[in-house]
C-alpha cells in the first residue's frame, strides 16, 4: 500500500530456550547489504594476495617512493617470471592495455565499479582474458614479467587501487595505498 511503513521488525533476542544459529545468520540478518551498492569502500574487505605465492612478509610499501619526477603510487611484488597473477578482488576486466611505462596491462573494476584494480608489466595474460570478462576473487589474469619500463632482470607486478570517482575513468582515479589492503591477506 502506497504511503504505508513497513513493520520494524522486533530486536532479536537470545534466551535459553532459543535454538543455536550460526553467527554468520545472526550478523547477515542483522545487517543487511543495502540494495543496489556492494561496498562503495575498500575499508573491511580483504583483497586476495595477486601473485601467487607471495607472502605478506616479503611485501614492501613503495607508495610514496620517488619515481623520476612523479610518486610510485603501487606496490611491486617481486616474483619470477611467470608466476601467476590472479585477481584480488570479484570484477569486470575493462581494459587490457599494452604501454611504454606498464607494458602489457589489465584495468579491473571491483563489483561496484568504484575502484579500478591495475596490473603491470605481465609477461603474458591469462588464456580467454578479454576485456568485457567477469572474473571472482582468484581467477587468472596474467604471468608476472617486465615489459614496459620494468627492468628485465628484475620481473615483478605494478599492482595499484585507483577510487574511480563518478566519470569511471580507467586511467585517471585517485590513488589508494594497497599495501595496507594486502599486508590484512592470511
Amino acid at each position: 500500500m502506497a504511503g504505508t511503513a513497513s513493520p520494524t521488525p522486533p530486536p532479536f533476542e537470545i534466551s535459553a530456550t532459543t535454538p543455536a544459529i550460526p553467527l554468520l545468520s545472526l550478523v547477515l540478518t542483522a545487517t543487511p547489504t543495502p540494495p543496489g551498492r556492494f561496498f562503495g569502500t575498500l575499508e573491511g574487505r580483504t583483497l586476495e594476495m595477486p601473485v601467487v605465492g607471495a607472502r605478506t612478509i616479503d611485501l614492501r610499501d613503495s607508495f610514496e617512493e620517488a619515481r623520476g619526477s612523479r610518486r610510485h603510487e603501487a606496490i611491486d611484488i617481486l616474483a619470477p617470471r611467470g608466476t601467476p597473477v590472479v585477481a584480488v578482488d570479484e570484477g569486470k576486466i575493462v581494459k587490457l592495455f599494452t604501454s611504454k611505462q606498464g607494458g602489457l596491462t589489465v584495468y579491473q573494476f571491483d563489483r561496484d565499479d568504484s575502484h579500478a584494480f591495475y596490473y603491470a608489466h605481465l609477461d603474458r595474460y591469462a588464456n580467454g582474458l578479454a576485456e568485457g570478462s567477469y572474473l571472482r576473487r582468484g581467477d587468472p589474469i596474467g604471468y608476472v614479467g617486465a615489459t614496459g619500463n620494468a627492468p628485465p632482470d628484475t620481473p615483478h607486478l605494478h599492482f595499484a587501487i585507483f577510487d574511480l570517482g563518478p566519470e569511471k575513468r580507467w586511467w585517471e582515479g585517485k590513488p589508494i595505498n594497497p599495501y595496507p589492503f594486502l599486508m590484512k591477506v592470511e
